[in-house]
């Protein structure tokens, strides 16, 4: 038997609860990474609270997880991976590595259904496994301790600036500073491009321009949008609400694209000429695969950039848990493992 602790929902909504689980034989596929490390994102409280419709119960979430590797299963032998090594796990666990997206090395649009780290047992957990490529090695200049949120909220907002070849002359625009949007700022700084950060606070202005922002612009001032019009190659949403979206839209120059990372529930309404006048696009990503979780974190090694964030011991998962519902988070929130 191979059993593994856990902090585990056992209804939709309901407090996490200590829970044990038989992990059973270790696939040979397989890598079991002890956890040192775990951030909380908005979609494991989607996951906790059944928000998409397809969570299993007793739920296991977490899946921004620095640990280091503790057993190997007999295909992942030589793999590049070692015992004891500090890896990290983000979003997706397992994918099937044959089918036509797989072996395009787009495996997280896996068509024969990847497997979520969560739906796997996630990292709310002394331990937890997940099939050898979306177990990603880190550098040895990265900070173990911020570097949890980096593997699912640093690679949704990276994905997008790989996607449009961002460069250093390249005008970015971010909508919401929050958990999502403060680790782009930092990125595009980082790459050295023109970043204008469209925030409903101006009270965060100053520690917006800190975070690596050039211009902060208040999102609630239609005047100040209506003046940007044309300027952006890139604007990305970062935020799940629905706003008035069309001055985002004229905002953009010639040939750019609007990009959202932003859950949206509701459609958004792109008038065909607001494309066709200008070739701009309108598009959207999920999170990377692990080529590119494995270039984000050499990219945020090297570079320092590093999430800001507040440390709670696992015990205290719940008191943490409540603190991001609570939208107190500034700007994410990390579990140090203590079982």
């Amino acid at each position: 038997m191979s059993i593994i602790k856990s902090y585990a929902a056992k209804n939709a909504g309901g407090e996490l609860e200590v829970w044990e689980y038989d992990a059973g034989e270790l696939l040979p596929e397989d890598v079991e990474v002890k956890v040192d490390y775990c951030g909380i994102c908005h979609s494991d409280l989607s996951m906790i609270d059944n928000e998409w419709g397809f969570s299993q119960y007793p739920l296991v979430a977490g899946h921004e997880v620095i640990g280091h590797v503790v057993a190997l299963g007999s295909a992942a032998q030589n793999k590049g991976l070692k015992i004891g090594q500090r890896v990290g796990i983000g979003w997706t666990a397992r994918s099937c590595g044959h089918c036509d997206a797989c072996i395009d090395g787009n495996q997280i649009n896996c068509t024969e259904g990847s497997v979520p780290t969560i739906l796997n047992h996630g990292g709310f957990a002394d331990k937890l496994r997940a099939d050898w490529q979306w177990v990603i090695p880190l550098p040895d200049n990265i900070d173990i301790e911020t570097a949890g949120p980096m593997l699912c909220g640093g690679i949704t907002v990276f994905k997008p600036l790989l996607m449009h070849h961002v460069t250093a002359t390249s005008r970015v625009g971010v909508i919401g500073i929050g958990g999502l949007g403060h680790i782009a700022i930092k990125l595009l700084r980082a790459m050295g491009a023109e970043v204008t950060a469209f925030s409903s606070n101006p009270s965060k202005e100053q520690e917006v321009r800190a975070m690596g922002a050039d211009h902060v612009v208040n999102s609630r001032s239609p005047e100040a949008l209506k003046e940007l019009a044309g300027q952006f190659d890139l604007i990305i949403n970062t935020v799940n609400v629905d706003l008035n979206w069309q001055p985002y839209f004229e905002a953009l120059a010639s040939g750019g694209n609007f990009h959202t990372v932003g859950a949206v529930l509701t459609p958004l309404p792109v008038p065909a000429f607001t494309l066709i006048g200008g070739d701009r696009s309108v598009s959207g990503s999920a999170t990377g695969n692990p080529f590119e979780l494995r270039k984000l974190m050499k990219f945020a090694g090297r570079s320092k950039v590093a999430p800001i964030t507040e440390l709670f011991p696992m015990s205290k998962i719940n008191d943490a848990i409540q603190h991001v519902r609570d939208g107190k988070a500034r700007y994410r929130v990390v579990l140090k493992a203590d079982f």
